[in-house]
């Protein structure tokens, strides 16, 4: 046996997330060891720690299914059990072609290596081309299950060879393993795909496209709710509105960098009589634009641009994900063209109270923000300007310190051409993701020579500020659904009331009754069916409606219907006016929870 190449290695003693790391990379070997036992003809691709687990990816003679996820699992605890321990070697490229013959991706992985950075790990009879960093027996391997499998590319493109992917969890300890198992459970439980589908609120249609939202009336309701309100609010802020086209010319994104920073998430090209046009990935070139269509004055700063604007960005198809993750997204979006730092601070805090006033009437809690630094060592993907950076760096942690908000920052993950602030929500299944930004520009003012009259006369730079607060439409109704499971407070509920006549009789009231709702503007149905009443009460409360008016003869005598609220039980007659009038103070309130009778 070969000598080790690291020697023995204290896990105790060093940080967890590099502990885990060493426990998920050799897990995975552990993963392949088994796969080749079961089927000898596996072709070995990659097994790299993630954050949650591990997986390996293989090319196999057969589809793998559950009955195989077992038998793996079992094995690799049996190998587990075995304490067999992990030694690394190192042989030349040579040696290493001639051992890896057999297996195409291996080869392949070695065209990138170099003479002397040749290494290999062995335990118990498996060996795999690898850099190293395991712990130091398969007995150091803690508590773990192999969750799934799914297909992947090899080397992640997608016109590379299709693979095989054994994925699975590893923690440090049964119970924090059994707590990811039920984190898990809950977002299955809460996946806004489900619910999504259930409720009609969306559809994903092949023909139509992968990545392509069709909202259905349902969803469209909720969509046009959100769309209305962060119009209002921006309109009351002093923001203008705008609509601008979804295609510009390429000499568009050229100037303003998006071409040679961002053409790889673009839509294909279109070139009609010897133009080429491009279907936009941001709003901000066109935003700009109206911004240098005329000269400005020092007086009209800062000039606020606003548009729900639909933009266009090629995600791979492994990536998308409902409407959470998709191709093509509305967003919420602003331009803030100021006339310095002092302006551009004052800017950013009034949008950092619209976002605490949004997510508050929303109900969301579970966010944080990050401040997104660039990285001066990487010259190809940030713009190479220190000063730049510098001065918006120092600006938007100034502005977050005197905001009195939490924040943490995070080197490399700032926009090409400027820091930006974060918003980070934790979803229903864990992960962190970035629903809006706010960013600090003074790149784009240069690239496109915008200017302003400054009140000494002079011509001078503006800097702008990009901000988003709902973030796209796509995934803040994909966000909320998952936060409310489905349960939309009354003014986002698609339909807010149901009128449930107990007999054929009572159809005519009870339209009488939705009559004096939708006057006041209440989106309201009558379910008219034959069919039992107690029917109709569990159709309604599986669609998630709020409330439910249940008529019959005495409420007809009494002009009143029986109020049943969603998950709350009868609350007995009351009179339609006051059914009416309640119903507005909670949807005007914008109430989390239906219950306003509760008080009456």
């Amino acid at each position: 046996m070969a000598d080790p190449i690291e020697s023995h290695v204290d896990l105790a003693a060093l940080p967890k997330e590099e502990r885990l790391s060493r426990m998920r990379h050799s897990a995975a070997h552990v993963l392949a060891e088994a796969m080749v036992e079961l089927m000898p003809e596996a072709e070995l691709g990659i097994g790299p720690p993630i954050d949650t687990g591990f997986y390996y990816d293989f090319r196999l003679p057969r589809p793998l299914n559950a009955d195989d996820l077992v038998w793996l699992e079992e094995r690799m605890r049996r190998s587990i059990a075995g304490k067999h321990a992990f030694r690394m070697s190192a042989l030349t490229k040579a040696e290493a072609e001639a051992k890896w013959a057999a297996q195409p991706f291996k080869l392949d992985l070695l065209k990138d290596l170099e003479e002397g950075n040749v290494t290999q790990c062995t335990h118990a009879a498996f060996t795999d081309l690898c850099r190293g960093g395991h712990v130091n027996d398969t007995g150091e391997i803690p508590a773990f299950k192999l969750m799934s499998i799914a297909g992947a590319y090899w080397r992640g493109g997608g016109k590379n060879p299709p693979l095989q992917r054994g994925d699975g969890a590893l923690l440090e300890s049964q119970g924090e393993l059994d707590a990811y198992e039920q984190q898990l459970e809950e977002a299955r439980r809460r996946d806004h795909r489900r619910i999504g589908r259930d409720l009609k609120l969306f559809d994903l249609i092949e023909n139509i496209g992968p990545g392509h939202v069709i909202w259905l009336p349902a969803g469209a309701t909720i969509r046009r709710e959100l769309m209305r309100w962060i119009e209002d609010l921006e309109i009351e802020r002093g923001y203008q509105h705008i609509v601008t086209p979804n295609v510009g010319k390429k000499e568009l994104y050229v100037r303003s960098g998006h071409w040679s920073h961002y053409q790889e998430a673009m839509y294909p090209i279109m070139e009609r009589e010897g133009e080429i046009y491009a279907l936009r990935p941001m709003n901000c070139p066109s935003h700009i634009m109206v911004y240098e269509s005329e000269l400005h004055s020092y007086r009209e700063l800062p000039i606020r641009l606003a548009e729900l604007g639909n933009m266009h960005r090629w995600e791979k198809s492994g990536q998308l994900t409902g409407m959470s993750r998709v191709r093509i997204m509305t967003l919420n979006d602003s331009h803030i063209f100021c006339t310095g730092p002092e302006q551009v601070e004052q800017e950013i805090a009034g949008v950092l109270e619209l976002m605490e006033e949004v997510y508050g009437t929303l109900g969301l809690r579970n966010y944080s923000y990050r401040l997104s630094l660039g990285d001066p060592d990487d010259k190809e993907k940030y713009v190479d300007n220190p000063p730049m950076w510098e001065m918006g760096e120092a600006l938007l942690r100034r502005v977050m310190q005197q905001s009195g908000l939490e924040f943490y920052e995070a080197k490399g993950e700032a926009a090409f051409y400027g820091p930006k602030i974060d918003v980070q929500f934790q979803t229903a299944a864990g992960k962190d993701e970035t629903l809006v930004t706010i960013q600090v520009d003074f790149h784009l003012p240069a690239q496109f020579e915008l200017e302003y009259v400054a009140e000494d006369g002079t011509r001078q730079r503006p800097i702008i500020v990009h901000r988003g607060v709902l973030s796209t439409m796509e995934r803040m109704v994909a966000l909320l659904i998952e936060e409310y499971e489905g349960n939309f407070p009354l003014w986002l509920s698609p339909v807010q009331a149901v009128v449930i006549p107990i007999a054929d009789r009572h159809v005519a009231y009870a339209e009488e009754v939705a009559k004096e709702l939708r006057a006041a503007k209440l989106r309201v149905e009558v379910d008219g069916r034959n069919e039992r009443m107690n029917g109709k009460i569990r159709d309604a409360q599986m669609r998630k409606i709020p409330y439910m008016l249940v008529v019959g003869d005495r409420e007809a005598e009494a002009r009143a219907a029986a109020v049943r609220v969603r998950g709350g039980g009868d609350l007995g007659a009351t009179p339609v006016v006051d059914i009416v009038a309640r119903l507005r103070e909670e949807r005007d309130a914008k109430a989390l929870v239906p219950g306003v009778f509760k008080d009456a």
